[in-house]
C-alpha cells in the first residue's frame, strides 16, 4: 500500500520551520541539556505544540501523517541538534506507531493514537539483561490471570529509552515457556507505566547522548487487561516488533546522517578559523581530504535514506535495506566525528570544545537497534536466503 502523507508543500513548510527552530531554539539550549541531562520542559511542550509526537500518526486520529520518507526528514532535521531531541519523540513515531499501526486492534488504535499524537512519551521493551536480539533467551513472562480476562507480566526490560519519562510501554514477553518457529513464543503488550507493579529505575549513566535518558523497567506481578495483548492474539509481539525495528533502524540512520552533517560543519567553521603556519588549516590539503571524505560520505548515506524511505511508501519489504542503511550511516558517522577530532587537533580532546562531545554522542548509533554485527548477519541471511529462492 502506498503511503502518501502530508501535502508535499506544506511538508517543505514544516522542514523549514524546523530547520529555524533547530537553530534558532534547540542549539542554544544545548548546553542546558548536557548540564541537567534532560531536556527543559518548556522545550518539551513547544514539541508537542509543534505535533512531533505524533508525526506518522494518521491525521483522523490527531496526528501530522508523513509518510516514511517525510518522517526520515525531520529525524535527519532534528538530530542536526543535541540526540536528545529526537530521542524522546523518535519512539513515538517509530517504533511504538509502527507497532500499532501494523498490530492493533482498531480499538486499540482509537485509544492510543491520539494520545501519542498529544504529546505522550512511549517506550519500547524489548531487550533484558540476558537478551537481545536473542528472543530464545527472553525471561520475561505473561500468563493468564487466573481470576479473570487479563495477563500477569514479570520480568526485567533493559536500556529502555525514554523509560524515566513515558507514560506507555510496548512490552514483549515470552506466552509460551519454548521456544517456537517464527518466534511465536512472544507476545506484545500495550503496558500503562502507571499500572500498579511497573517500576522504573535510576536513568543509566552514559558516554554521551546527555538528555536522552534511559533506564531498567521491572514488572512485578502487572496485571493487565484481554485488550492490552496487541493486536488480541499471542504468538504475534516479535514479529510486530521486527517490522517496528525497520522504522527504527531507519530513524537511527537519519539521525546519524543528520549528527554527522552538523559534526562536520563544525570542523568546516574551525578549519577556517583555526591558523598554523600563518595561514588557516582549511588550506592543508591532508585537511580538505578529511573534509572532502566526510561530505562524500554523507551524500552517499543521504542518498540511501532517500531509496530505502521511497521503498518503504511504495509498500515494498525494506528490512534488508533498512538495516544496511541503518549500519552504513552509524559507522559513517563514526568515522567522520573521528576525522572532525582530528581537524580539531588537540582541541578535540578537550570538552570545553564541541568535536569531543560529538565523538562521545555517535558511539550509540552503531549498537542499538541492532548492532552493526547483527544486523550484518541478518543482511546476509537474508541475501542468502533470496538468493536460494532465485529472487
Amino acid at each position: 500500500m502506498i503511503q502518501s502523507g502530508m501535502d508535499p508543500e506544506l511538508c517543505e513548510q514544516f522542514i523549514d520551520q524546523l530547520e529555524r527552530y533547530v537553530r534558532e531554539r534547540l542549539i542554544p539550549a544545548e548546553r542546558d541539556v548536557i548540564e541537567h541531562d534532560r531536556i527543559p520542559d518548556p522545550i518539551l511542550t513547544e514539541m508537542r505544540e509543534m505535533g512531533l509526537f505524533g508525526l506518522t500518526v494518521p491525521e483522523d486520529y490527531g496526528g501530522a501523517g508523513l509518510n516514511t520518507s517525510q518522517y526520515a526528514r525531520v529525524v535527519r532535521t532534528m538530530a542536526y541538534a543535541a540526540p536528545a531531541f529526537r530521542s524522546i519523540f523518535s519512539i513515538n513515531v517509530g517504533m511504538f506507531n509502527s507497532a500499532i499501526k501494523n498490530g492493533a486492534t482498531e480499538a486499540q488504535k482509537a485509544e492510543w493514537w491520539p494520545r501519542i499524537a498529544g504529546g505522550e512519551i512511549a517506550c519500547f521493551g524489548l531487550t533484558e539483561p540476558g537478551s537481545g536480539s536473542d528472543s530464545a533467551a527472553m525471561q520475561t513472562t505473561a500468563r493468564p490471570d487466573p481470576e479473570g480476562n487479563g495477563w500477569i507480566l514479570n520480568g526485567t526490560k533493559r536500556y529502555i529509552t525514554n523509560a524515566p519519562q513515558a507514560s506507555v510501554g510496548l512490552i514483549m514477553a515470552r506466552t509460551q515457556k519454548e521456544a517456537l518457529p517464527k518466534n511465536a513464543h512472544v507476545s506484545a503488550f500495550i503496558v500503562p507505566m502507571d499500572a500498579p507493579g511497573v517500576s522504573v529505575g535510576s536513568a543509566d549513566k552514559k558516554m554521551g547522548q546527555s538528555g536522552a535518558q534511559i533506564a531498567d523497567i521491572i514488572l512485578e506481578d502487572v496485571h493487565v487487561p484481554g485488550d492490552a495483548l496487541l493486536g488480541g492474539e499471542t504468538g504475534k509481539g516479535f514479529v510486530f516488533a521486527m517490522k517496528s525495528l525497520d522504522n527504527g533502524r531507519i530513524s537511527v540512520g537519519a539521525a546519524a546522517t543528520g549528527y554527522a552533517r552538523r559534526a562536520l560543519d563544525s570542523a568546516l567553521r574551525y578549519a577556517i578559523e583555526r591558523k598554523a603556519f600563518g595561514e588557516p588549516i582549511a588550506n592543508f590539503q591532508l585537511i580538505q581530504q578529511m573534509l572532502a571524505e566526510s561530505e562524500t560520505e554523507i551524500y552517499a548515506a543521504e542518498c540511501m535514506m532517500a531509496d530505502v524511505t521511497a521503498r518503504a511508501d511504495r509498500g515494498e519489504n525494506i528490512l534488508r535495506k533498512a538495516a544496511a542503511f541503518k549500519v552504513f550511516a552509524s559507522e559513517m558517522c563514526g568515522r567522520v566525528v573521528d576525522r572532525v577530532v582530528q581537524v580539531y587537533g588537540g582541541a578535540g580532546y578537550l570538552a570545553e570544545y564541541d568535536a569531543e562531545r560529538f565523538f562521545r554522542d555517535a558511539r550509540i548509533y552503531r549498537i542499538y537497534e541492532g548492532t552493526t554485527q547483527i544486523l550484518q548477519l541478518q543482511i546476509a541471511k537474508h541475501m542468502l536466503r533470496d538468493f536460494a529462492a532465485g529472487v
